[in-house]
């Protein structure tokens, strides 16, 4: 653990004894994704990366999770130079490669307005449950834009390019029943907040390594061809064998009783 947390005006970060992180974007009206949000997602990725979290979940208010980037922070792009604008993209998309990569489940719970960049932050986490009347999409043709931080990569590999291409050209929102029926999001619940909370404690009683190696071999499964993900898969068995966490489950497996994972 880091030996001075940082302190956020954008969010709302906590961290319960028991290892759940929850991320709760908290920028009136609308959380909008400001340049100060940037900074503070960065921050809070760090946070994230301790070793006392053992699964994360990002939440809104019951209005909106987040309609994405600040209309003016595009005004005020139009005064970088390209490669400013790289740089300051490259912050935001740090952050959802993190999410993507770092080896701990990362839960979305989606109520009222997803869009845009928030829809982006929601698709680099790992588990998406989303309200029925919730509403998701991507408006960016609106002001001349794409989705342009995963809105276009991670969205094709969750719902194909024909509905990814459908829902880019057309900007149409779709509800949350929708939204699983294309397969954007995994889990439809009246309160998501309490789904996601009761899912991040069932996680806790899982063994924490077994489960970032299999978002890691998962993800390889994704990215790379079948030869080199079933090697990764391998290894990953492999490594998980020698775990007291294997062990114990082993154990309790035989005697009838549930086990006490550990992670180690």
């Amino acid at each position: 653990m880091t030996d001075q947390q940082p302190t956020f005006d954008t969010l709302e970060v906590t961290v319960s004894e028991e290892g759940v992180a929850t991320v709760r974007l908290a920028s009136d009206p609308v959380n909008a994704i400001s340049q100060a949000m940037r900074h503070e997602l960065a921050d809070a990725l760090e946070v994230l990366r301790e070793d006392r979290v053992r699964v994360v979940v990002f939440a809104g208010t019951p209005t909106v999770f987040s309609v994405g980037a600040d209309v003016g922070l595009f005004e005020e792009a139009q005064e970088w130079t390209t490669a400013e604008f790289r740089s300051n993209s490259r912050v935001l998309g740090r952050v959802f490669d993190g999410l993507e990569t770092i080896e701990k489940p990362v839960i979305a719970a989606i109520e009222g307005t997803c869009v845009g960049g928030g829809l982006e932050l929601a698709l680099a986490c790992d588990v998406r449950i989303v309200a029925p009347d919730a509403t998701l999409g991507f408006p960016e043709h609106n002001i001349g834009l794409i989705p342009g931080l995963g809105g276009c990569s991670r969205f094709v590999e969750l719902v194909g390019p024909g509905v990814a291409k459908d829902m880019i050209f057309s900007g149409d929102l779709i509800d949350g029943a929708e939204a699983a029926e294309i397969g954007l999001v995994e889990r439809v619940e009246d309160d998501p907040d309490a789904a996601a909370a009761a899912y991040a404690e069932d996680l806790l009683d899982r063994p924490p390594q077994a489960l970032g190696l299999a978002k890691r071999a998962v993800n390889t499964a994704r990215d790379t061809d079948t030869r080199t993900a079933g090697f990764v898969e391998s290894l990953a068995q492999s490594t998980l064998l020698k775990t007291a966490d294997h062990e114990e489950g082993v154990a309790a497996f035989r005697e009838d009783r549930d086990p006490e994972f550990t992670g180690e």
